[in-house]
């Protein structure tokens, strides 16, 4: 067996010990075995983190160099996490249970990421002269200052590259916790930025619990903060940035709905979007959670889906015929659960799963479970299980598909499935989510990624992800300047 072992802290450009000397042990939830540990931060290591930060922001050279010496950093550091793309994979089979077809795609992602931010430091529009009503003006765009990023266990590695290369693109610097359930992944960003060469200060890493975050949140030296979590989560972090007036991202939950319209093909749209409802074991905040189908199809629908999720292998994340492996932890899986017998006993039907599989003596393995005719207003409808958990409603024509997907308090993704695309752009203008599909839902780098309602606030990813990380200063200029 592998034995990951971190003992220092990221910060300030060294490695150095926690100041307390903890430590988190990182366990396997395919086989619930310790497989290495990570430092454990304290409020004494946000305090020297946000220091050194703070430092190289107001007085080291990264936030003044040019967009050009940025970019070519990211792409060197593109180039480091590509390099080690195949151990990283290893460490996702095992520190998160991702099974190993998908570990080894999913982390070639923070190399793209790096290199999507790359080209696009180069191609930004960082200052630009208008014509204002009486006269010039210069309008910059200047970097944030220090930033706290925390992410949860479900794609750790891509998180944090979501976060630490915008951040180095503008200039920020940034201070970074991983979820104490998967804190090993963001060692390896740090040592990406060290072999690049960013300066000291400029990115820092922080594992630590609940409390770490919240100290890292409210600490007066942190000018943004950059969050993806829990809606729960979200909730307390605007609670601590608002005294001080904090800019803040939150990427939060999502109840996301695949809608089938009564002309789309079923077996296309299902084979669309049951992997988009199950991938991750269902561990992803765009996971397609709700189907949406015509109510005199639901049989169809249901049987389809059943026959699908049957063959999709739930098991060992190294066996190459797995498709769904554990859950994260045991107190996920009993959550999960929880939230299962909640359903059944409120009259939801399950069609499919909904109890522990008895095959696996060890492992924190769920079910796939499916629910059908499931009321919109039903508590599996309304909330994130965040597991592989699907629930299939059906809907009366457009209109009430349309008022189904709106129904929640969440507001990040959706798809809708038909052949005619003109009818499906009239769906998409009504459904209301930050991001949606025809035909089928994939996250993509270019795009803005983010919420509405309690889904969040803000955009990662695309030209918006960048200028989140960014303040606009306006500077008028004497009238008859010339800055062509």
């Amino acid at each position: 067996m592998m034995v990951y072992e971190r003992a220092k802290l990221y910060i300030g450009g060294k490695w150095v010990e926690p100041i307390e000397h903890g430590r988190i042990d990182v366990v396997n939830p395919g086989t619930e075995e310790v497989i290495g540990f990570a430092p454990r931060a304290t409020q004494s290591d946000v305090d020297r983190a946000v220091a050194a930060a703070r430092e190289a922001f107001d007085h080291g050279p990264w936030p003044r160099t040019s967009p050009t010496e940025r970019a070519d950093a990211l792409g060197r550091m593109a180039d480091y996490l590509a390099a080690h793309a195949r151990p990283l994979a290893e460490l996702g089979i095992d520190e998160a249970g991702v099974p190993l077809t998908f570990s080894y795609a999913r982390e070639l992602g923070a190399s793209v990421v790096f290199r999507f931010f790359e080209k696009l430091t180069r191609e930004f529009t960082w200052r630009e002269v208008r014509h204002g009503a009486a006269a010039p003006a210069l309008v910059v765009r200047e970097p944030a200052g220090v930033v706290a990023a925390i992410v949860p266990f479900n794609g750790p590695l891509l998180s944090s590259s979501a976060k630490i290369a915008p951040a180095i693109a503008s200039g920020c610097c940034i201070v970074f916790k991983p979820a104490p359930e998967t804190p090993l992944d963001a060692f390896v960003v740090a040592e990406a930025a060290a072999a690049a060469g960013i300066p000291p200060g400029v990115v820092n890493v922080l594992p630590g619990d609940a409390t770490v975050g919240a100290a890292l949140v409210g600490h007066p030296g942190v000018d943004r903060v950059v969050f993806t979590g829990s809606t729960a989560g979200g909730r307390a972090v605007a609670a601590a940035c608002s005294p001080s007036m904090k800019r803040m991202t939150l990427e939060l939950g999502g109840k996301a709905a695949a809608m089938f319209l009564d002309d789309a093909p079923i077996e296309a749209s299902l084979a669309a979007t049951l992997p988009m409802s199950m991938f991750n074991s269902g561990q992803a905040c765009i996971a397609l959670s709700r189907i949406l189908v015509p109510r005199s199809r639901m049989d169809e629908v249901v049987d389809a889906a059943i026959a699908a999720v049957d063959k999709m292998t739930l098991g060992d994340p190294r066996d190459p015929s797995t498709v769904l492996g554990p859950v994260i932890s045991r107190h996920h899986r009993d959550r999960i659960e929880g939230m299962i017998d909640r359903a059944r006993a409120e009259g939801t039907v399950v069609a499919r799963g909904g109890t522990r599989p008895a095959a696996f003596g060890r492992g924190w393995y769920v079910e796939p479970t499916i629910f059908r005719d499931v009321d919109p207003g039903a508590y599996i409808a309304q909330n994130e299980v965040f597991g592989p958990v699907l629930a299939i409603i059906p809907h009366d024509g457009d209109d009430d598909a349309v008022r189904i997907a709106n129904s929640t308090p969440f507001g990040l993704s959706g798809a809708v499935f038909t052949p005619d695309v003109s009818r499906a752009l009239g769906i998409a203008s009504r459904v209301r989510v930050g991001t949606f599909g025809i035909n089928g839902y994939a996250l993509d780098f270019g795009l803005p990624f983010g919420g509405v309602k309690q889904s969040g606030v803000g955009r990662e990813f695309g030209v918006e992800g960048l200028a989140e990380y960014t303040e606009v200063k306006a500077i008028a200029l004497p009238a008859g300047t010339d800055l062509s």
